[in-house]
């Protein structure tokens, strides 16, 4: 039961975005533009990753879920990778580059200070830019924000994988800046 009362019909943040159109909208076109818009080289499913992997560390529900569903429509449908990546990213089957981007975003959940020259230079060795370790630290650090913002208001987060896919397909499709999707609840959900 959300701490306050919020539109029961949208799960996770978007019923916090109904709630308070006033503060979506930036929200909404910082989170479009980290995720979802055109990057010099990181993909919009590798940023999706990093999205995932932050909110699975800070044991979000809604914002695993529904990020790694929409990492995996962006990665050609690959939901074994999301999987893989939240077990243990350093196992799973993605680039070096990526292996390190991650490991820098799990210290900026942990704490901002806890990423060393060390880490960024190891980033570096493994290809990554200036840019793409700028953007890791961004979309670490607003996912913590994020993921606070939907826990801290107790948000309704449903547990149904087929919900998640559906909403994932249309973020990948669609982007952040289109309407939400909308959720028929049954009585015992509410």
């Amino acid at each position: 039961m959300p701490h306050i009362n919020l539109p029961s019909e949208f799960p996770g943040i978007r019923s916090l975005f109904m709630f308070r159109p006033e503060t979506a909208a930036p929200l909404n076109a910082l989170v479009q533009t980290l995720l979802h818009n055109p990057h010099p080289s990181l993909t919009a499913g590798e940023r999706e990753l990093i999205a995932t992997y932050v909110s699975g560390l800070n044991n979000c529900k809604y914002c695993c879920n529904i990020h790694g569903a929409i990492a995996q429509h962006q990665l050609g449908n690959n939901a074994q990778i999301v999987k893989q990546v939240l077990a243990n990213p350093y196992t799973a089957p993605i680039s070096q580059k990526m292996k390190s981007l991650l490991k820098i975003a799990a210290k900026v959940q942990s704490g901002g200070k806890n990423v060393t020259n060390q880490d960024i230079v190891n980033a570096g060795e493994e290809g990554a830019t200036d840019i793409e370790i700028q953007d890791t630290v961004l979309i670490a650090a607003a996912f913590c924000m994020f993921n606070r913002y939907v826990d801290g208001l107790a948000t309704w987060q449903p547990d149904d994988a087929e919900l998640y896919d559906k909403m994932g397909e249309q973020r990948a499709r669609e982007g952040y800046l289109t309407a939400p999707f909308k959720v028929n609840r049954e009585p015992e959900d509410l």
